[in-house]
């Protein structure tokens, strides 16, 4: 009997310090972005939350806003600071605005194709940049999805770079995204990227710069008439996580959140690859105009008018990524 009774309390007491160990241990997460719930952004960090949840044993339960629903790109890096997110998928372009020289990536004409960008992440100035950035901030980069190729689309055919002159293009309130738009003349308006389809639909401008896939994604082809392959930034997204959150962290889910994250951004690479290949064809057959460009005249125009020195970058980083095989 005494026997049984021992038992007995001994489950009683495992099963309590079960519950309560997974009551207190349970910490809720928001991780933020700007793209659509259709995209591999959204789809794959998704599933980086569960599976974060499971490899931690739910001791961590993160909610992913999709789509601008905890704010505009701007809204959700500041968030990192101010507390309202915990982890956020955005580009480099903005991680800038705190330190500078991460930037110089959106360089127009930096890197050769995707390739040379997924090299780049695993390159020396990328993790000299990616620790810079951390040393400002306290927010720790995990890892590095391969976006796109930004292209241009327009109500009005552009062959070549005086073409774009006094152009209406949305551009992103991003320095480096603006450089080649104004060095061939265009007149630039930051929209928000919500109300970008909009804003091409009624006039408000006639023209806008994204890969082909986001170009796709939120529809901007139904109010376009051409595609202009000007393939003027190879463009990624970080993966980053909130100072806060990466203090209280043990080094396990360090490693756990490094290593989901990171897979996660390869799921994403990939299928953004495959969908980008199929692209160009898609817009063909909804009855768009597609036009190649000569890249190397937009890059010399670009270099002419725009120094690394007026974005606070460091031409010795654009010349080391140069030189990344």
């Amino acid at each position: 009997m005494l026997k049984k009774l021992t038992i007995a309390l001994a489950a009683s007491a495992a099963a309590l310090l079960a519950a309560t160990t997974s009551g207190m241990a349970q910490t809720k997460l928001k991780w933020a972005h700007v793209y659509e719930t259709s995209e591999p952004f959204h789809t794959a960090s998704v599933w980086a939350a569960g599976e974060i949840g499971k490899r931690t044993n739910g001791r961590y339960a993160i909610d992913v806003y999709p789509a601008s629903q905890l704010g505009k790109e701007t809204d959700i890096n500041q968030g990192l600071s101010l507390g309202s997110v915990d982890m956020i998928i955005s580009g480099s372009s903005f991680a800038a605005k705190s330190f500078p020289p991460i930037g110089v990536t959106y360089y127009p004409y930096t890197f050769r194709d995707a390739d040379h960008l997924l090299a780049y992440t695993k390159s020396d100035v990328f993790k000299e940049l990616a620790k810079g950035y951390e040393d400002k901030t306290g927010h720790r980069i995990l890892a590095v999805t391969y976006y796109g190729v930004r292209h241009t689309s327009s109500n009005k055919p552009i062959k070549t770079c005086a073409d774009m002159k006094g152009l209406k293009i949305r551009v992103p309130d991003v320095p480096a995204y603006l450089a080649m738009p104004r060095a061939c003349g265009a007149n630039t308006a930051p929209i928000a990227f919500a109300e970008v389809y909009l804003a091409l639909q009624n006039g408000t401008v006639e023209a806008q710069e994204n890969p082909l896939t986001t170009i796709e994604a939120k529809k901007f082809y139904e109010v376009q008439k051409h595609i202009v392959l000007t393939g003027h930034i190879v463009d990624h997204l970080n993966t980053v996580v909130s100072s806060a959150l990466w203090k209280k962290l043990s080094e396990e889910d360090r490693k756990i959140f490094t290593d989901v994250a990171q897979e996660a951004a390869a799921k994403a690479t990939a299928e953004i690859k495959v969908n980008e290949g199929k692209l160009v064809d898609f817009f063909k057959q909804k009855g768009l105009t597609v036009t190649e460009v000569n890249k190397d005249e937009f890059r010399d125009t670009v270099i002419k008018n725009v120094s690394f020195e007026s974005f606070d970058y460091r031409k010795a980083d654009w010349e080391r990524i140069q030189a990344v095989k």
